[in-house]
């Protein structure tokens, strides 16, 4: 009985750390200019140079340009991979730092027509 605990305790942990693994927020997908980090839908994420500090500068009539990379309830930071407090109170996702957003003009996986918007201030995401 006691062997058979410690067994379905290792099973459970070794589950759970396989979870965690596989709900990274992002993957690494090629695009034209490169490796760059992709949603779950594979579209292409970007950085945008006004956000500092870990807070994120896009907002309002930004933010339906940019939609922020939302982290569900429960998420939790691992690694590189950390959640900013947007001014509404939601949780973004943000890598090394840099909250991460898509682009609402990118219409199909692939697609990098943010990059270098607004006088270069936007950027792809790299891996």
């Amino acid at each position: 009985m006691h062997t058979m605990l410690i067994r379905a305790a290792f099973a459970a942990f070794a589950f759970s750390a396989a979870a965690a693994q596989a709900a990274a927020p992002a993957m690494t997908a090629e695009t034209a200019k490169g490796p760059a980090l992709v949603d779950a839908k594979s579209m292409t994420l970007y950085t945008f140079d006004k956000d500092m500090g870990g807070k994120s500068m896009c907002n309002g009539p930004c933010a339906a340009n940019w939609p922020a990379l939302m982290a569900a309830s429960g998420s939790a930071a691992s690694g590189d991979w950390t959640m900013v407090t947007r001014d509404d109170g939601t949780m973004q996702w943000a890598y090394k730092g840099k909250p991460l957003y898509t682009f609402a003009k990118d219409t199909k996986p692939g697609d990098i027509t943010g990059d270098g918007f607004l006088n270069g201030a936007w950027h792809i995401a790299k891996p």
